[in-house]
């Protein structure tokens, strides 16, 4: 009896091992399992179950095309329903074979990391499982022609719905020239965006709540190829969506996603150190179609871009998947440090900053302070009580340290952060801010932003042609009677309001000497700058800035904040009412809204010495 007993239970045992090597992924625990394409070696892909209701694919050979591609993620299964678009990859950009010119291989390996830090790679065999209790790490590597190295992982903690992301590079992609992972799912498995209060969420606005970037029902492009509207028929004729209007500012949001039958799907973001662009970047999320809702997380992007890119710095986010209940809370990410990825650096390896205060603040007004060298960025809220403030989690080096009031620069500095230390700083005395200059008259308040003119409540999530919009065309504002909020714009366009007035009154004595205009621009598109008129005296054209990609049209008016001044000549202003005319020019030509074009902060006449 004992015998046979020993026999049968070995039977069993072998039988559940040649099972094992054989079944899909749904029959294992948390467990990769390769399979073969056709029973072709030369096209694995890697099946990964979370033992939490989550089993992706993982796609590691290249089959030629750049909308499915090596390192795609091929398949997402959730409570067995297929969340992947077939068609098109939820990849790195338009797919990691498309990431660097001339370059279409890439490596990708699969491995088990078990608690103690041992390596188990996946099975070569078709069909072959190997089960593990920790992490399992998908490494994806494309070396460039220029010697630069991306490397991509996918990484997951048994018993979480959870696809934990990271991505490292030593060279900046340059089919595309940026780095993102872009979701596209089903638009019948996720058809609505996230809520209110999340980046891409929902917008309410003249009494109807929508999405800014869902283009269901849209008739085609008003401007490029990306920017919507609606036919003639449709009640929401002359209102405009895109993807660029899902846009938040980086330091306003923490995840991105949408919701379907039982389901949420969401992007959590990382801390964004190696991204560019500051504490007030803002850059498209998502975009809803008739077909797809798609998910994009950046970690760089060209568009209205402020600064260089950072490279060799681990990317971090992770994509969520749960019951449609919005994240609360980052995901665990204690455990990064166990399953070997490439540039991570665990807290002990990293410092802060703190300061006791912040000095000539203006009450009611939000200070943020910015830390950002060539390798990382970081920022902190200060307290709006006493202007105190801590910036956590920072990777060693020697910073800039800058002051925003609201979205201007008012104070720079430099800190030296060193590992497992804390940086202390006695209160910081804002010394750099042009609101504290008297002046003789203002319009708008020096914060860095135009949202206190008009459209100023709209310019991040409708298009300047929108119906929604308020005329551009205004009357001439009489500095006294006229109010900012209303009667002036927040943009200036070449060839849609061109030649704003201004008219101020100037008592006896106030002519007598020259006088400073200042303009504060917080964008510029197409070399736009300004050139003034005061009564019968022009002033000079100051030099041309930089080209830049398109801003105002795709929801920001974040660029670099310049401020022109022109000194009046006493002679050339007279006792009683004076009229300043305020032109955009360039000398690149563009047609309505996109013309050359500026971004106001303010306007004020100060004193000249």
């Amino acid at each position: 009896m004992h015998k046979t007993s020993t026999r049968q239970r070995l039977a069993r045992w072998l039988a559940a091992g040649l099972l094992a090597a054989a079944a899909p992924a749904a029959m294992a625990a948390f467990s990769i399992t390769t399979v073969h394409d056709n029973n072709n070696a030369a096209r694995p892909q890697y099946i990964i179950d979370t033992d939490a209701g989550l089993v992706f694919k993982v796609r590691a050979w290249d089959n030629g095309s750049s909308t499915t591609s090596s390192g795609d993620l091929s398949s997402m299964v959730y409570k067995g329903v297929e969340y992947a678009d077939a068609s098109r990859g939820t990849q790195l950009n338009s797919g990691a074979d498309w990431l660097y010119t001339g370059v279409s291989a890439v490596a990708v390996t699969a491995e088990l990391v078990n608690a103690n830090g041992t390596v188990v790679p996946a099975s070569a065999a078709n069909n072959g499982v190997v089960v593990g209790d920790a992490y399992i790490r998908v490494t994806l590597t494309v070396n460039s022609t220029k010697g630069g190295t991306l490397t991509h992982y996918y990484v997951v903690k048994k018993g979480e719905s959870n696809i934990h992301m990271g991505t490292h590079f030593t060279e900046e992609p340059d089919v595309h020239g940026l780095v993102r992972f872009i979701a596209r799912i089903p638009i019948a498995r996720l058809p609505n965006g996230g809520p209110p209060h999340a980046a891409g969420g929902l917008v309410s606005y003249g009494g109807q709540s929508y999405w800014a970037e869902d283009l269901r029902g849209t008739s085609g492009a008003i401007e490029a190829s990306d920017v919507f509207g609606f036919a003639a028929t449709d009640p929401r004729y002359g209102q405009s969506r895109s993807k660029h209007y899902a846009n938040r500012r980086l330091k306003d949001w923490e995840f991105v996603g949408g919701t379907g039958p039982g389901v949420g799907v969401w992007f959590w973001r990382d801390n964004n150190e190696g991204g560019s662009g500051g504490p007030f970047y803002r850059s498209l999320l998502q975009q809803i179609t008739d077909t797809t809702n798609e998910l994009t997380y950046i970690v760089n992007y060209g568009e209205a871009q402020t600064e260089a890119f950072r490279m060799g710095v681990l990317n971090t986010y992770t994509m969520i998947f749960n019951d449609g209940t919005p994240p609360s809370a980052r995901p665990d990410t204690s455990w990064y440090g166990k399953v070997g990825m490439l540039g991570y650096v665990p807290p002990l390896g990293r410092g802060s900053v703190s300061g006791a205060g912040l000095t000539g603040r203006i009450a009611g007004l939000p200070y943020t302070v910015g830390f950002a060298n060539a390798q990382a960025q970081y920022w902190a809220d200060a307290d709006p009580a006493d202007g105190h403030f801590t910036a956590t989690g920072m990777l060693p080096g020697v910073y800039t340290m800058t002051v925003y009031k609201g979205e201007l620069a008012v104070q720079t500095g430099t800190v030296t952060v060193t590992a497992n230390a804390s940086y202390a700083l006695n209160p910081v005395a804002i010394t750099g801010d042009p609101e504290t200059t008297p002046a003789l008259w203002r319009i708008g308040h020096w914060d860095g932003t135009p949202q206190e003119f008009i459209n100023g409540d709209k310019l991040t999530f409708m298009h300047p042609s929108d119906v929604r919009m308020a005329s551009w065309l205004v009357s001439p504002f009489v500095v006294g009677q006229s109010d900012a909020a209303t009667q002036w714009p927040a943009y200036q366009w070449k060839d849609v309001n061109n030649g704003l007035q201004i008219r101020f009154t100037l008592k006896r004595g106030q002519n007598a000497a020259p006088l400073r205009l200042r303009i504060g621009t917080t964008a510029d598109y197409n070399s736009a700058r300004p050139q003034v008129t005061i009564n019968s005296w022009t002033s000079g054209i100051p030099a041309a800035p930089p080209k830049v990609s398109r801003n105002l049209t795709v929801g920001t008016y974040r660029g670099f904040n310049r401020t022109y001044t022109f000194d009046i000549p006493a002679a050339q202003l007279v006792v009683g009412t004076n009229v300043l005319t305020i032109n955009t020019v360039s000398g690149t030509a563009g047609a309505s809204f996109l013309s050359p074009a500026l971004s106001f902060d303010a306007i004020d006449l100060v004193a000249a010495n």
